[in-house]
């Protein structure tokens, strides 16, 4: 089983938040003391890291799972719950995260790239955040909030110097393993390498004397035929990993078995990478003859090798190493890769209708909203109406055309939608506030508008 894996799904689960507490101080010579129940904790986060230190994702083919750890509940005497432990998902540098539906969502292309993929639910207040002038013993708390969860496609384009590209069986990998301590699968039928290799080449002593660097990482890409650009013979798959190679190596077959001359197979990988993406052809390349110790054909201007017997191998290697140096040189001249931290744009508040006459709240904010222990509660009730017309819900429900009657749901809140003369939502007056008590007992709903 190859230890190479360049796509993989990932589940990401953020740690729920702790409850808030509901309680009441109990002293001595203290007949009714106030609230004092502490704030429940925030849940973990996870996050997703670049890290050089990775090479594959072969780390999330059996074990997709991530997930952090639950904030703590609150307690009496104000004792605020734990936060929940962050997790760290390193990946390697270059994944890019991919929703469960195909979009792309982020591309950690830089070392120490982060990127938020579950954000922690946020700990529940506890009564004593709900003490005021008008509430003097707040019987209610809120609950911690669930972490958000999600499944995401985690797809890796490979970030080496040199590229070897060539059509299958062309020699590639018995190359790699020449010039380096990579050591590939190698048989004589197309389609041996079915994952990319890669191998660290270090260079002659030639090089090293004039203080050039001594090493570079050369990548074999699978096998490329006639119409990889459209995907055929998983050509998107092996293609993505020469988007960011500094130089292209291509290999073209000059023996007997070769598909086609290697002119013809020059124009077709050419035009396959031209295809896929334009300005490869503009990357700095050597075009090399293969197996040359049994060609049947010749080229002018390329460098013959054999794999098999050396030959030419040390010119190609240095060759290559000058191509790389002079590309690292100029990136050195642009500024340094900045951490980038990537986090999910905020979540907006939606308004759906799901039937004839029910409607749907959705967003985190409205959610949070309502997220109390006990939603029969007339003060925490008080206060979830306050919340709602704060973010707008209110004014949201009638443009989209709410009317008397219906029934409205935000999170596990579901409540019918009123509008009369004299107020509306949670009546102010007690009149209205016995209505809406009978209308709880009747169908466990609570009444929720805008003013008239």
């Amino acid at each position: 089983m190859s230890s190479f894996v360049d796509s993989a799904q990932l589940h990401a689960k953020a740690g729920d938040g702790g409850a808030g507490c509901v309680s009441f101080r109990r002293e001595a010579h203290v007949s009714k003391g106030g609230p004092d129940g502490g704030d429940g904790g925030r849940g973990g986060d996870v996050w997703i890291v670049a890290d050089h230190n990775q090479a594959s994702l072969l780390g999330f083919r059996d074990h997709p799972f991530r997930r952090a750890t639950d904030g703590q509940h609150g307690t009496s005497k104000r004792q605020h719950g734990s936060r929940g432990k962050d997790i760290t998902v390193a990946v390697p540098v270059g994944t890019m995260v991919y929703s469960h539906d195909g979009a792309l969502l982020v591309d950690l292309k830089g070392p120490g790239d982060r990127w938020l993929a579950a954000e922690g639910g946020l700990g529940g207040q506890g009564n004593a955040r709900f003490l005021s002038n008008q509430r003097r013993a707040p019987a209610f708390a809120e609950q911690g909030e669930v972490g958000a969860e999600a499944w995401y496609n985690l797809e890796l384009k490979l970030e080496a110097d040199v590229a070897l590209i060539g059509f299958p069986n062309v020699g590639k990998s018995t190359l790699i393993a020449r010039v380096s301590a990579a050591r590939p699968k190698i048989a004589d039928y197309p389609f041996t390498t079915l994952v990319p290799n890669l191998g660290v080449v270090r260079v002659g002593q030639r090089l090293a004397r004039r203080g050039d660097a001594t090493e570079f990482v050369m990548a074999d890409i699978p096998g490329l035929i006639e119409g990889a650009a459209q995907g055929r013979g998983l050509g998107h798959d092996f293609l993505r990993h020469v988007e960011r190679a500094r130089v292209l190596c291509v290999l073209l077959d000059l023996s007997e078995f070769a598909p086609s001359p290697p002119q013809e197979q020059l124009e077709v990988l050419l035009g396959e990478l031209g295809e896929y993406q334009a300005d490869l052809l503009e990357r700095p390349r050597v075009v090399v003859g293969s197996k040359d110790d049994v060609a049947a054909y010749e080229m002018d201007g390329v460098l013959n090798i054999s794999s098999v017997t050396g030959e030419g191998i040390d010119e190609l290697v240095a060759r290559l190493a000058a191509l790389v140096l002079a590309v690292r040189a100029e990136e050195r001249g642009q500024l340094e890769h900045v951490v980038v931290v990537h986090q999910p744009l905020p979540e907006e508040i939606n308004v759906v209708k799901v039937g004839e006459n029910a409607w749907s709240v959705e967003g985190r904010p409205a959610s949070r909203a309502v997220r109390f222990q006990d939603l029969t509660d007339d003060e925490a009730l008080a206060e979830i109406v306050r919340r709602l017309r704060a973010l707008g819900v209110d004014r949201m429900l009638t443009r989209a055309g709410v009317r008397d009657g219906d029934i409205v749901t935000i999170g596990p809140l579901s409540f019918e939608w009123w509008r009369d003369e004299i107020g509306a939502g949670l009546d102010r007056g007690d009149h209205h506030r016995a209505t809406r008590r009978e209308r709880l007992a009747r169908h466990g709903r609570l009444d929720l508008g805008d003013d008239a």
